[in-house]
């Protein structure tokens, strides 16, 4: 596999033009390999081999998809150090956090699909008619690079499953555990032209294959703002369009919340350095703990490691790079210059790192929810505190943003967590740090997305549903 090579019809090829583009470790601020854009040429190729592989797979049986799942499931357990390696390289996951968090999100919604598939019912009736779920067609998945696999297989999984043939186009930022990914899918012997691969950019690749005439649906997940792009590229075409975008956590912080509230809401801010759209961002905490909320943030960021991703255990690693470094950066100088109080934390890299694309652990308090820092996705470990009165209150601010992906309720009174979670505007809630599993829906509403993946719900968003009726 050279890195400079596209995946498509079975094979790997160079691109139709040179067009150089350097994958930094951003730990280091190094090039760790070189990838290639493509042109519209190339992108037209993949969706060629997959319209042409799409009659023959989307006809398979469920058991050939199975089969073939499976050992890509395989696959994927025996690569775990490679994968994990080049997750690590190329976005700055820390090694331990690379091989346990996102190299099992990979392997659990892999697993999940393959039982989801095992299970599902491609043909129904109804009293008198027959409902088929049949593949959508060539599908278009753009991935982003802050979790490359969970939301890579996310998408690949559930499409092959669904008898889609596919056109991947990872985040160009974070390329090479997709193209670890596409020689396993060459391993495990997939059919030539069910699975493609072009690296590429937004502008280049992505909008080629948006308006492209011969892909059925695009699902895209990334940036609110790029995800309304596809979708006024993808209008004239009338496709499927499933988008998981930005988000901007509300965490609602009782008087009765659990001792460990709120380390665990400060902690879940700070993983994956920040870069999770659902990560609990803005901390509403009620007014009579909230001084000493505001204590015990202070200490939980004060003290959490900052160290390069190739070093062993338990700490946080750096931005993805450094376009995203310096849009943290004018994001926490825009709280300061807000009026936001800076309690850790703050502008620059920690004080022991003269290299790579660190951010110190940042906490503001005295926030107010108008305020661009509260939001606004920052998309790094930065943590706004905001105090609130009444219930009512905490949330009329939660709802009160663009987005709807997750939020957050720590209170020990269950009528209380049911009110407030089904008050809250937002595709997914945790309640007192519950985990949701891999058989639920991911998604969210209002500027969060329009789709929802994961389980049965990912395999659903690539099928159409024909009635059928007449027949004796």
């Amino acid at each position: 596999m050279k890195t400079t090579d596209f995946y498509i019809d079975g094979a790997w090829v160079a691109p139709s033009s040179l067009s150089d583009f350097s994958v930094i470790d951003p730990s280091t601020e190094e090039v760790c390999a070189t990838i290639s854009l493509a042109a519209a040429h190339d992108a037209n190729n993949a969706v060629k081999a997959a319209r042409a592989a799409f009659p023959t797979w989307s006809c398979s049986s469920v058991e050939t998809r199975i089969a073939l799942l499976e050992k890509l499931y395989a696959l994927y357990m025996e690569r775990r150090s490679e994968m994990s390696r080049a997750i690590m390289q190329e976005m700055g996951a820390p090694i331990n956090f690379a091989t346990e968090a996102q190299f099992e999100a990979g392997s659990v919604h892999l697993e999940e699909t393959i039982k989801v598939l095992r299970e599902f019912k491609f043909e129904e009736t109804t009293a008198k008619d027959y409902l088929f779920h049949e593949p959508i067609g060539i599908v278009a998945l753009i991935t982003p690079w802050n979790w490359p696999m969970n939301q890579v297989i996310l998408k690949v999984a559930p499409a092959l499953a669904a008898g889609c043939t596919i056109v991947l186009k990872p985040s160009e930022i974070a390329p090479l555990s997709s193209m670890v990914l596409a020689q396993m899918i060459d391993d495990a012997d997939f059919p030539n032209g069910v699975f493609n691969l072009v690296n590429g950019d937004g502008p280049g690749a992505g909008a080629t294959l948006s308006a492209h005439a011969d892909i059925d649906m695009v699902s895209f997940t990334g940036s609110t703002r790029a995800g309304a792009l596809i979708t006024k590229a993808a209008a004239d075409t009338v496709k499927r369009v499933s988008l998981e975008l930005g988000g901007k956590g509300a965490n609602i912080v009782f008087e009765d919340a659990d001792d460990g509230a709120v380390t665990r809401g400060v902690l879940e801010c700070f993983e994956n350095t920040g870069q999770s759209c659902n990560a609990p961002t803005r901390m509403l905490v009620h007014r009579s703990i909230y001084d000493q909320a505001i204590k015990t943030a202070v200490q939980v960021a004060s003290s959490h490691k900052v160290a390069s991703a190739h070093e062993a255990g338990d700490h946080m690693g750096p931005v993805v790079g450094k376009a995203h470094w310096q849009k943290v950066q004018s994001m926490i100088q825009m709280g300061i210059d807000e009026g936001a109080r800076l309690i850790a934390g703050g502008p620059g890299r920690p004080d022991h790192l003269e290299r790579g694309y660190f951010v110190k652990p940042t906490v503001f308090a005295d926030v107010t929810n108008d305020m661009q820092i509260a939001q606004q996705e920052v998309f790094g470990p930065v943590l706004v505190m905001i105090p609130f009165e009444t219930e009512a209150d905490a949330i009329q601010i939660a709802n009160a943003t663009p987005y709807g992906l997750g939020s957050y309720i720590q209170t020990q009174n269950h009528q209380r967590a049911m009110r407030v979670a089904r008050a809250l505007r937002s595709g997914m809630v945790s309640i007192n740090g519950g985990y949701l599993g891999i058989d639920t829906p991911f998604g969210g509403y209002k500027q969060s997305g329009n789709g929802r993946e994961g389980s049965i719900w990912g395999l659903e968003e690539y099928l159409e549903i024909k009635a059928v009726t007449g027949s004796t």
